[in-house]
């Protein structure tokens, strides 16, 4: 049997945090319109992910992530959607990737649409504002919230820098609360769970957000076995043929190993 495989949630093994996760401090994500619409909430997100994007650009793939991409290898996935931004199933090896809220290491321009990668904006950031990442941490530590970004109070004097072509807004190439997601991405999604027998869904979400119970309300309707892995309730739990309430990493990794046995014992 191959599987799509939707994980949504395992990325806080590798050290970043969720926005829902039963021990996760309220949080109040940046809007598309305020981020478009004041420049004050504009500079408060840069500051912000001029810290914390770093952190992320560094955090390395967990044994959730690493087994994904065994599956796929073995051909046993055909592919993973998640809605992190953190491109640690790329970074564990999966060749098959769907990121269908985007990935924190481009930077788009709305007038233009130009392209660049997080790693160039630094450079023109911190030419902009020197010496403004090692104040913050020596001065308050850093917190790293989801998103690519960092826990910041003062931001009142950090100067945003606009698009380098055409003087346009820059934005990171992630789909904000208040978006949607690309149609032609939801599409291969959508693509990606009718090639599979069945979905994995590896939640590590209570999927309260439509972005991803819609995959799971797709492979319902077209009878395809639906497997989630969470702790706690879902909304996707009553479309579920099996529900495990345990760690993805766990779960995924126990996986991975069944299948090398069983692998193993046949060809023995």
């Amino acid at each position: 049997m191959r599987v799509s495989v939707g994980c949504f949630g395992t990325p806080t093994d590798s050290g970043i945090p969720d926005y829902r996760g039963p021990d996760s401090p309220p949080r109040n994500p940046m809007t598309f319109q305020q981020f478009i619409g004041d420049p004050a909430f504009r500079r408060h997100y840069w500051a912000r992910n001029h810290i914390g994007w770093r952190y992320m650009d560094s955090s390395r793939p967990n044994q959730g992530h690493r087994a994904v991409a065994a599956l796929e290898r073995t051909g046993r996935a055909v592919g993973v959607i998640t809605q992190n931004v953190d491109l640690l199933h790329t970074k564990a090896g999966a060749r098959n990737v769907i990121d269908l809220h985007g990935t924190y290491a481009q930077v788009r321009c709305l007038s233009c649409q130009r392209l660049i990668s997080r790693t160039t904006l630094a450079e023109r950031l911190e030419e902009a504002n020197p010496g403004f990442a090692e104040t913050v941490a020596a001065a308050t530590g850093v917190e790293i919230a989801p998103d690519a970004d960092a826990v910041i109070e003062s931001t009142a004097h950090f100067r945003v820098v606009d698009c380098a072509v055409c003087g346009g807004l820059l934005k990171p190439d992630i789909v904000y609360f208040g978006e949607s997601v690309p149609k032609e991405r939801v599409a291969r999604a959508y693509s990606l769970v009718d090639q599979s027998d069945a979905l994995l869904l590896v939640a590590g979400s209570s999927l309260t957000v439509m972005s991803g119970l819609r995959f799971v309300r797709h492979a319902a309707k077209t009878g395809k076995p639906i497997a989630i892995v969470n702790r706690g309730t879902t909304r996707g739990d009553e479309f579920a043929d099996r529900k495990l309430e345990v760690g993805c990493a766990e779960a995924l990794s126990a996986l991975v190993e069944h299948e090398s046995y069983s692998a193993t014992k046949s060809s023995a």
